[in-house]
């Protein structure tokens, strides 16, 4: 057998409960030396779990791992990586307080270095970082880092331990097209070199692009393995998710009507500067862009999270200042952040005090809070954007990323905003939640809601858009129809001067 087709990762009958749920049954799974392995499955398939036995995390109820035939069993965290086995986590797990540098050798200092030297250490992350291609200050606070830059670091990191095996749990989920390429051409690095890599991501354009075998989880179960050739993006949607798919932009017509918002000249120091568009009832506004355009920028300041230099912003035909999200929301603004985990929700409160969070006024009687009409409220959100939880008392924390989704897209439906703002709305979550959403925005668009729908899919802008507004570098650079948009053509507008 060649070196390149030598087994380095071999699982099997692996099997976890949590609380009587059974979370992985029976689940096998092969990683080859010098390969890129997809594992795909919907949220809630069991990948998180397989993944975090795998790197120490969680100890399984039965079966085994072996990394280059010898087994994981028993080992800790800090053995498993020093054996080879090293993971990028979806969350961010840098500490805020610690530089750059400090974080990308957290807990191996010494032995990279001795007696911890701050300067030896930024010269040593430098280097890690200059190889990557990436421009980071290795002195600068973890806590003023973009959520893309922290995305950097963490792959950073995980590169920098030499491992043999490193698992990407959706590592392109805040970084934009150029980042990604940079990405790509490490993996290439790595898998030149004999490492492995396990990529788990939402993403079916990348899946095509870098890997090379594909295994496929459902409900907690190995599904298929089969190599990444013979799938097409139709086939793997239905091994994941048990059913043909269809159509995953569903058609809608455009029909706009009255203006809602609109916004002239409108600028921050620093962010962006002079931008001019406007948003109909029933239309859906792309707003796209490279990390650094300005897109989360200006829809913090219609939100009122900051505030403008200068410009003017119109709601229904009247001039309006927006100094805080409460006066957004009494506007009828409704705001999707795109990092849910900080902003869109709390995660040890239950799925009704999270969706009645923006509009519990509205269910109080007599100065309290009435229960029915809170309860009548949050059955009928959950019912209409069907959030699969054991009931409204279930904490968010413990759903699915796509129903936690719902939850956040939920909370400001039921503010019963005019215009909804939706940032990175489909960011790190399957196909299945992604379907969901999209006919939710459709359905949204129909009802005569105006929305901004910032993203970095261009196919996603593309799909669900009826104009699409290109940004770059804070500039407006094209506002074009979205039949007369390709993927070329706003990458073409994006890229900087």
């Amino acid at each position: 057998m060649e070196a390149s087709q030598e087994v380095v990762l071999r699982v099997r009958e692996l099997s976890k409960s949590f609380a009587g749920i059974r979370a992985l049954d029976d689940v096998q799974l092969d990683v080859r030396r010098g390969e890129v392995h997809a594992l795909m499955g919907e949220n809630g398939a069991g990948k998180s779990t397989l993944m975090k036995i795998l790197v120490g995390l969680v100890t399984p109820d039965t079966g085994e791992v072996w990394l280059e035939n010898q087994s994981l069993a028993g080992l800790s965290l800090r053995e498993i990586r020093d054996r080879g086995l090293s993971m990028i986590h979806q969350e961010m797990l840098l500490v805020p307080e610690l530089t750059v540098a400090q974080n990308l050798f957290l807990g191996r200092e010494s032995r990279l270095l001795g007696w911890l030297d701050n300067r030896k250490l930024n010269a040593r992350a430098a280097e890690v970082l200059s190889r990557m291609g990436l421009n980071l200050d290795p002195a600068r606070k973890a806590r003023d880092l973009s959520i893309a830059e922290m995305q950097l670091v963490e792959i950073a990191r995980a590169i920098s331990t030499d491992a043999r095996v490193i698992i990407m749990d959706e590592p392109t989920s805040a970084l934009s097209d150029r980042e990604v390429a940079v990405l790509f051409g490490l993996i290439k690095g790595l898998k030149a070199r004999g490492v492995a890599v396990i990529y788990i991501s939402h993403k079916m354009e990348e899946i095509s692009a870098i890997a090379d075998t594909v295994t496929v989880l459902r409900d907690g179960r190995y599904i298929a393995t089969h190599p990444a050739a013979e799938l097409s993006e139709s086939k793997l949607i239905a091994l994941m998710v048990g059913r043909e798919l269809g159509t995953l932009f569903p058609e809608t017509v455009s029909a706009a009507g009255a203006e809602v918002l609109s916004v002239s000249g409108l600028t921050r120091a620093g962010a962006f500067s002079d931008i001019s568009f406007a948003i109909h009832a029933g239309e859906v506004l792309g707003m796209g862009g490279l990390m650094g355009a300005g897109r989360t920028e200006i829809a913090r300041v219609l939100y009122g999270l900051d505030q403008p230099d200068s410009g003017g912003i119109r709601f229904d035909g009247q001039a309006v200042r927006i100094r805080t999200p409460r006066e957004a929301i009494r506007l009828g603004i409704g705001y999707v952040g795109e990092d849910r985990k900080a902003s869109g929700f709390i995660p040890k409160m239950s799925v009704r005090e999270n969706l009645t969070l923006g509009s519990l006024t509205t269910h109080v009687r007599k100065g309290l809070v009435s229960a029915s009409s809170e309860g009548e409220a949050v059955t009928r959100m959950i019912e209409s954007l069907k959030i699969k939880a054991s009931g409204p008392e279930q904490e968010v924390v413990q759903l699915s990323g796509g129903n936690q989704q719902k939850v956040v897209i939920g909370k400001v439906l039921l503010a019963l905003p005019r215009l909804i703002i939706l940032d990175e709305p489909t960011r790190g979550i399957d196909i299945g939640a992604k379907a969901e959403i999209y006919r939710l925005i459709a359905r949204l668009k129909a009802e005569g809601c105006a929305i901004l729908l910032i993203s970095s899919e261009l196919p996603e802008l593309i799909g669900l858009s009826d104009r699409i507004l290109i940004l770059a570098q804070g500039k407006q650079k094209a506002l074009l129809p979205a039949s007369e948009a390709s993927q070329e053509r706003l990458l073409h507008y994006a890229m900087p001067a």
